[in-house]
């Protein structure tokens, strides 16, 4: 019973570990793509909005699908280590990158066209990840067919 806890929440924290990799990978992307002006203080919110709201539009599009393919192989990763691949644990990892997106958002002034792309590649990326990722039907019940 302890272990099958203990492989639960190891597969939700190597989904979400390898997320903060892939986030940090992508954020230094960014910084190579976009970067601060010179001799600004990246630590202050206000600069931070500044400098997103001058984020290219094209920029924001390989963002969204970036943070959709992220959320997916995270799902599908925690999915696939979970105990019997039960998709709660895609499911969870994929809720918790979610809420973190949405605070993000939210802190900084995205355009309401990122929003919106956001809030359904993020449902829809977790959901594919957990659902590729889960147990395959057996034709022995008839539903893999």
């Amino acid at each position: 019973m302890i272990w099958s806890l203990v492989r639960s929440v190891g597969a939700v924290l190597v989904g979400l570990v390898v997320a903060m990799v892939l986030i940090v990978g992508l954020e230094a992307l960014s910084s190579i793509v976009h970067p601060f002006p010179p001799d600004v203080d990246p630590t202050d919110i206000e600069v931070c909005k500044a400098h997103v709201v001058r984020y290219p539009a094209w920029f924001l599009v390989v963002a969204i699908f970036a943070w959709g393919l992220t959320t997916f192989l995270c799902a599908w990763l925690a999915t696939r280590l979970g105990l019997r691949r039960h998709r709660a644990h895609g499911l969870v990892v994929g809720t918790i990158l979610f809420a973190l997106a949405v605070m993000n958002m939210s802190m900084l002034p995205y355009p309401i066209w990122f929003w919106a792309g956001n809030l359904i590649v993020f449902p829809l990326g977790f959901y594919c990840g957990a659902t590729l990722g889960g147990p395959r039907p057996s034709a022995a019940d008839g539903s893999g067919i």
